[in-house]
């Protein structure tokens, strides 16, 4: 797992764009933040291999690598939190990219500032994760072990593989017991961010929670959508 640097949060950039590379690394500069940019996919993965960054902001289509082959050969080594970006309407990368591990995506064209709130927002997440918890740092419902430390779910031998931002998603609902929570609600309290009605990222990380928990041979319990109303994690047929 690669540390989290101290001072300046560190930004890997990976973007063959020059114009947009270039206005990217100048505005997170000014915004105090220590970025590294770079334009070739496979440059790229050796660098987050090397080095430590906080973050990972990384186009999907790319030279020498493109960006889901990265995220994959990331994964593997690395936790590092990679914020993807790609084309608007581009929805099966996106998918493709929540399903390999990424944490959050940015649909292009963005303004700047919708992306340094994602990027904090994910660093406030990392953050929160990392606070200790007072109570014991793994907890059992109905035979699904949630461990705080790894940030992942278990069911008998075997771990869900969860994200950071899965893993919050699953734990707020566990909490909350039978409670259904808006999207609204889970947008601001686990994600950091305003719900928009364009961005799905929230649904592409439920539906990813429910594949993983699936895989794992958990069915007790559900996350189960409420028409109208948001998700909660419970047994029964799915409210509609």
């Amino acid at each position: 797992m690669t540390p989290i640097s101290v001072g300046h949060p560190r930004i890997l950039s990976i973007e063959d764009d020059l114009v947009l590379g270039a206005y990217v690394h100048e505005h997170l500069g000014r915004c105090g933040f220590q970025v590294t940019w770079c334009q070739n996919g496979r440059e790229g993965l050796d660098i987050a291999r090397q080095q430590p960054f906080d973050v990972v902001l990384m186009d999907i289509l790319l030279p020498g690598l493109n960006g889901l082959n990265v995220l994959t050969q990331l994964r593997q080594s690395h936790s590092t939190p990679v914020v993807l970006m790609s084309a608007l309407g581009a929805e099966a990368d996106r998918i493709s990219g929540f399903r390999l591990g990424a944490d959050d995506y940015l649909p292009k064209p963005f303004s700047m500032a919708e992306l340094r709130v994602r990027i904090e927002a994910i660093l406030r997440r990392v953050a929160l994760d990392r606070r200790p918890e007072p109570a014991a740092a793994t907890s059992s419902v109905d035979s699904l072990r949630f461990d705080d430390e790894l940030c992942d779910v278990s069911y008998g031998e075997l771990a869900a593989g969860l994200t950071r931002s899965e893993y919050r998603l699953l734990d707020t609902l566990n909490r909350n017991g039978d409670e259904v929570l808006s999207k609204a609600f889970l947008y601001q309290h686990v994600l950091q961010r305003g719900f928009a009605a364009h961005d799905r990222s929230l649904d592409m990380h439920i539906s990813q929670i429910r594949r993983k928990l699936k895989g794992i041979g958990y069915t007790e319990r559900q996350v189960r959508t409420v028409w109208g109303k948001g998700y909660v994690l419970s047994a029964g047929d799915e409210m509609v």
